[in-house]
């Protein structure tokens, strides 16, 4: 593995980008399933396709790991915390809704560029879209059940707001998802999946999954990190914490047939890691040992 000084890796992030986005479109599609009280997360599935021309192996030797497990990202301090206050999300009206989801993704991007700022790296937010019906985006069809997409191509998050959601919204669970659904555009514009797509197109399988794993788990970690900078406040209640983690524990790996998400401890694991500690650094899934990303 190569290291690059401290000093000019913030110069390389933003270089390794360009030549990365100017060789191909990063694609990335997570689905997730509908959130209710009874069922408060979110089954993400992942539909990827890797840069097309890239110099896989001499990006996935040199820079890739730095850029995943030395980001400038991880020196930056605890999260900012920008007093997120989304307000009530009451059952029935979809203009709450609406407006639930915009001022929480509001929330995401003042966090996250104040972050970025820290970091000396270029920040671009994602684009926020929000339908109630299926759609086709730049990374393909609308996923069956799916009540979320994050596309890579336009950078933009697909909300879908079901009728289901409406009836029984859980406002804990729908922030995660979309923490969770940012986290990974914090991911493509810091650098990280820089490496993890060049890594991946020369992997075998058992490492491919490897790879996904120290994703999704960086991605739900990144959104546990948000969601502790409302801690104690009515939308992020001990008791609802509580039972979410509860549920991953029990529940986050069902539906999957292969490990590419982690086991449901394992998950449960790097949310608590990452609503303890509140660090960009506590989610530094690409250097943690395997066995803590199983």
């Amino acid at each position: 593995m190569n290291y690059v000084s401290k000093g000019t890796l913030a110069a390389l992030v933003a270089a390794a980008l360009a030549l990365a986005l100017a060789a191909a479109a990063l694609v990335l599609v997570l689905a997730d399933v509908a959130t209710t009280s009874s069922s408060p997360v979110n089954e993400a599935q992942q539909f990827a396709s890797p840069p097309a021309k890239v110099s896989s192996e001499k990006l996935a030797a040199g820079l890739g790991p730095a850029l995943a497990t030395k980001n400038p990202l991880y020196k930056t301090g605890r999260l900012t915390n920008t007093n997120c206050s989304p307000g009530d999300l009451p059952a029935g009206s979809m203009i709450a809704y609406r407006r639930f989801l915009t001022r929480v993704t509001a929330c995401l991007n003042r966090t996250w560029a104040a972050q970025f700022r820290k970091a000396g790296l270029p920040f671009t937010k994602p684009r926020l879209r929000i339908i109630t019906s299926k759609v086709k985006t730049p990374c393909g069809a609308w996923n069956t059940g799916a009540d979320g997409v994050y596309c890579s191509t336009d950078r933009t998050m697909y909300l879908m707001i079901s009728k289901a959601q409406l009836r029984n919204p859980f406002p804990l669970g729908i922030t995660r998802l979309i923490a969770h659904e940012y986290g990974h555009h914090v991911q493509q514009v810091s650098g990280i999946w820089t490496y993890y797509w060049t890594a991946r197109s020369v992997a075998g399988k058992a490492k491919r999954l490897q790879l996904s794993r120290n994703s999704e788990l960086q991605a739900e970690c990144f959104s546990s990190i948000f969601m502790r900078t409302m801690r104690g406040t009515s939308l992020v209640t001990e008791s609802d914490w509580a039972y979410t983690l509860q549920w991953f524990r029990k529940n986050g790996a069902k539906g999957w047939p292969q490990n590419d998400h982690g086991k449901g401890p394992t998950q449960a694991a790097w949310m608590v890691r990452g609503f303890t500690r509140g660090t960009p650094a506590a989610c530094n899934t690409w250097a943690a040992h395997p066995r803590n990303t199983n």
